[in-house]
């Protein structure tokens, strides 16, 4: 614990006290959290029916508008290469 700590503080230059309680955070949840690619700000023009619509299922879901997307966008990918 001691060596994660002290490379956590020096890695992200936080304080090795910050480092401990994330270390101790961490142990808690119990399993590996999976790690995510950092994500790009787009900006994309839509017709105004399916923004309002995006953001209803957005409020009745509980996902983020981003979630959304990115599910929209994989599965038409997924789509165009099983034609492809």
């Amino acid at each position: 614990m001691a060596e994660a700590t002290m490379t956590l503080s020096q890695k992200f230059g936080i304080s090795r006290r910050q480092a401990y309680r994330y270390l101790q955070e961490a142990q808690a949840i119990g399993h590996a959290v999976p790690v995510v690619a950092p994500s790009v700000p787009i900006t994309l023009k839509l017709p105004a029916h399916i923004v309002r619509d995006v953001r209803a299922y957005s409020v009745i879901s509980g996902a983020t508008l981003s979630d959304i997307v990115t599910r929209a966008i994989l599965a038409f990918l997924a789509a165009v290469r099983g034609h492809g």
